[in-house]
């Protein structure tokens, strides 16, 4: 009876569902699209290349394991085992490969070395732009296989073959020069040869330059040890009975066994590294989108159900119970939701494929990380969008529905003047739960942890700015009222209507609030960070002039010429990876200790440079990183290097200037001997050597440029502002929902008023005076949200600079604050003006006699 009964009603009030149908709509398409990036992290395939002949491949173990014990008080122990992935590539012992060659089945062994081998001076397409470029032996050839299509094999340490796909776009032949920068100073070699992969047209995902064996070693500088070893089997043996075989060979070492799909991750370890990030940003942002959307789509069935407030009086007058008018509300919200779910999940599939396109595009996912559509996620959207609509139906219409019937009938004439005990009491709890996880973000010192914390803080005060909001909007009409007052009738008519109409302003008000107060966090939670670490970075910069590169990086042999530069004092070379203490992750830098007070100044607070320079086992650390570790000068500190290595030093210095430096400073040397790239970073130089003469010192390197510290200062600032678009890009989408729910919730507001509108045309108001009085409605709702929206995002963006910054110092850029608001009054005021004037078309007393 009342499934009917819903239907019929949607059936004739359409309009009136329009507004909950898209909101709806737009969050499952929101939860569909977060929901297929983590679904990827999770499950996204890594499919292999340049293994694809090798049914077995043999790494080492890429992550740094922690082990713990838990006694529990009834004798018993519980172990857990956490692991996290390492930075760089980590290396297998050469041994290794003896375990596997006798064993049944093997028909040989290949030992795979895999480096950094970028050619230089190649045309811009040549060089496939963002396609990686790798150096390999050529007696690693057969893992693809690579069979030679011009030329011969690598005779001498002079000579390298090029796969086909580079040699096309680059113009290259054999006999043909190419300059290589690889793991130390460029070296011209002669091509030898020219190489595709046999049965395959090429790989899509990396360009292979194969060098001698003995060239190969020098230049993956990793005596001892390889990337990886392939297995290839006897024709007919089983890979599941190798697979076996060989894992009971390595057993006691931490070699790890692939086949299959689990190549993938040997071979491509930034795709491996990229899932960790993928589920870190769907999970933050599905999370953050579902709680935004819960909000606007308890706030949407509230204006609807507010809307529908003399209907639903009338039902109860007639004999309905509250019983009967719950269920009712919540089967119509059950069939809006499924439909606006199952088109919304629809939505979903596509917008989540354009947005993998563009974090692909910008870097944050390699290309060789598959994207995953599953049903899952759609599943999961239909089924959020059903309970959320059904659970916002009832909480919106709990009121009504236990209202008297002559209670009911009276508030559907007036609206009631004070707002809920129960609502008013919620909401200042939230308040208070907002103010709390603000001051816990004072104190949390990394990204990681502060940036899912920042949003949550967002929409929990929006969430009470919803509950409290009838309050809020009185007092801000009583206090606009001296200036509207002036500003001519219709503004005092505007101000009456606002006052007295507060809970259908507060459903305005709550939409837009939390579209100033998420944007403005979006888009200033970047500068707040990298201001505060270039002025660091500016401040401890000792040094005249910048070494910086194009390609990958500034060799040792371009900074020893620089050193033998007359007029240098000193030069330092910098490389920049992370390192794992415990299993957290820090940033880590390596410096030369040669003369470093000279070109750098961390802001030392105890301990000194100089016996950090002087000490091969030492180590500096940033104040915030040794108040986390509980560490000082003379502690040990414990941590795996890039590559897993663990290694523990000795603190010899604690400096402030840790977000300009970053965590923890360690020996260049021990650093760069455990990177997949060695090269520096930049080189900072000191002394009066002229920027002429430092360029003359480094004309035989390709790519190395100098630069002052500003233009270095400048450079960073760009490579930071690429960072931030990827933030604004990952909750573009929860923005961009926000905005289309404020232009919902003002259409319907405008939408419920013709009669209110021909009633002021026939006391003779004009057309004209009737959108004056609406635009002023608009404008002073707009100027409570920007109060409002500006000052959470501005309580939580101070939280997260004394947080990360040590200092109560946002980065608000005003230019961008304005560009903010005034997108928020046009978009308000457009979402008003379009359905009032469409309102005013109707004669008035048309309108006026229902017709």
């Amino acid at each position: 009876m009342m499934l009917r009964y819903a239907l019929r009603t949607i059936r004739h009030r359409k309009a009136g569902f329009l507004g909950a149908f898209l909101a709806l709509m737009c969050a499952a398409a929101l939860v569909t699209a977060c929901g297929t990036l983590l679904e990827t992290g999770l499950r996204g395939r890594i499919a292999t290349e340049r293994y694809a002949a090798t049914p077995l491949i043999v790494s080492a173990d890429q992550n740094v394991h922690r082990t713990t014990v838990k006694h529990k008080g009834n004798g018993k122990t519980k172990t857990k085992h956490k692991a996290k992935p390492v930075a760089e590539r980590a290396w297998l012992p050469a041994a290794t490969a003896d375990r596997l060659r006798r064993l049944p089945g093997v028909r040989t062994v290949v030992p795979e070395l895999t480096f950094l081998a970028q050619p230089l001076g190649l045309p811009a397409h040549g060089a496939d732009d963002d396609v990686p470029l790798h150096g390999h032996a050529w007696s690693s050839a057969p893992l693809t296989p690579f069979a030679l299509t011009a030329g011969r094999a690598p005779a001498s340490d002079d000579d390298v073959v090029v796969d086909r796909t580079l040699a096309a776009r680059a113009g290259l032949a054999t006999g043909d020069r190419v300059t290589v920068q690889s793991t130390g100073a460029p070296r011209t070699y002669r091509i030898s040869g020219i190489a595709t992969p046999r049965g395959r047209g090429e790989l899509r995902q990396q360009r292979s330059l194969f060098f001698s064996d003995a060239e190969a070693r020098r230049l993956a500088d990793r005596d001892g040890r390889v990337s990886a070893i392939g297995v290839l089997p006897e024709p007919g043996t089983d890979t599941g009975t190798l697979k076996e075989q060989v894992t009971a060979a390595l057993k006691g070492t931490t070699a790890q066994v692939a086949t299959g799909d689990g190549r993938g991750p040997v071979e491509f370890l930034d795709a491996a590294g990229a899932r960790v990030k993928l589920v870190s940003m769907g999970g933050a942002m599905g999370g953050t989108s579902l709680l935004v959307a819960v909000l606007v789509v308890v706030g949407t069935f509230a204006l609807s159900i507010q809307q529908r407030h003399r209907e639903l009086a009338l039902l109860r007058t007639i004999a309905a119970t509250s019983r009967q008018v719950r269920r009712l509300l919540g089967r119509e919200a059950l069939v809006v939701g499924a439909f606006a779910g199952v088109l919304g999940a629809f939505a979903g599939l596509p917008l989540a494929a354009w947005l993998h396109g563009r974090f692909t595009g910008m870097g944050v996912i390699p290309p060789t990380l598959e994207r995953t559509a599953g049903a899952l996620p759609a599943c999961a959207a239909v089924a959020v969008t059903l309970f959320g609509a059904w659970a916002a139906a009832r909480i919106s219409g709990r009121r009504i529905a236990g209202l008297r019937p002559a209670e009911a009938m009276a508030e559907s004439a007036v609206e009631r003047r004070r707002p809920a005990g129960v609502r008013v009491l919620v909401g200042l709890l939230l308040l208070a739960g907002g103010g709390a996880l603000v001051g816990v973000l004072s104190v949390l010192r990394t990204e990681a942890a502060s940036t899912p914390v920042t949003f949550l803080a967002v929409v929990v005060l929006a969430t009470a700015v919803s509950l409290l909001g009838p309050l809020l909007v009185r007092a801000a009409a009583f206090l606009m009222a001296g200036v509207l007052r002036r500003t001519g009738p219709m503004s005092s008519l505007a101000t009456a209507n606002v006052r007295g109409n507060s809970t259908r302003m507060a459903s305005v008000v709550t939409p837009l609030t939390l579209l100033i107060g998420m944007t403005c966090t979006v888009l200033f939670l970047q500068p707040t960070v990298g201001d505060a670490a270039r002025a660091q970075a500016r401040e401890g910069t000792r040094a005249t002039w910048v070494l910086g590169a194009r390609g990958p990086g500034v060799p040792s042999a371009a900074t020893e010429a620089v050193r033998a530069t007359p007029g240098v004092t000193a030069a330092t070379e910098v490389v920049r990876t992370t390192v794992r203490v415990g299993l957290e992750k820090y940033a880590a830098q390596g410096v030369t200790g040669q003369g470093l007070t000279r070109t750098w100044d961390p802001g030392v607070t105890s301990g000194s440079l100089a016996k950090f320079a002087a000490n091969e086992r030492a180590a500096a650390i940033s104040e915030l990183a040794a108040d986390r570790l509980g560490l000082h000068v003379g502690s040990e500190l414990a941590l795996h290097l890039g590559d897993g290595t663990p290694t523990t030093l000795t603190v010899a210095a604690v400096y402030r200037r840790g977000l300009g430096f970053g965590d923890l400073t360690l020996p260049h040397d021990l650093v760069a001997r455990h990177m997949d790239n060695p090269l520096a970073a930049t080189v900072l130089v000191a002394g009066n050597a002229s920027g002429d003469e430092l360029s003359a010192a480094v004309r035989k390197f390709p790519g190395i440029a100098v630069v002052t510290p500003a233009v270095a200062d400048r450079l960073q600032a760009d490579r930071g502002q690429e960072n931030a678009e990827v933030n604004l890009l990952a909750m573009g989408l929860v923005l961009a929902f926000t905005a289309i729910a404020v232009v919902n919730t003002l259409a319907m507001s405008v939408s419920e008023r013709f009669r209110e509108f021909a009633l002021l045309r026939l006391a003779g108001a004009t057309r004209r005076q009737v959108l004056r009085m609406l635009r002023t409605e608009t404008l002073s709702v707009l100027a409570v949200s920007t109060a409002l929206g500006t000052g959470i995002a501005l309580a939580v963006l101070t939280a997260f600079s004394i947080g990360m910054t040590g200092s109560a110092a946002p980065g608000v850029l005003p230019l961008v604050y304005g560009t903010v608001v005034g997108t928020a009054a046009l978009l308000a005021l457009v979402a008003t003006a379009l359905p009032g004037r469409f309102a005013l078309r109707t004669r008035p007393v048309e309108v006026a006699a229902g017709r």
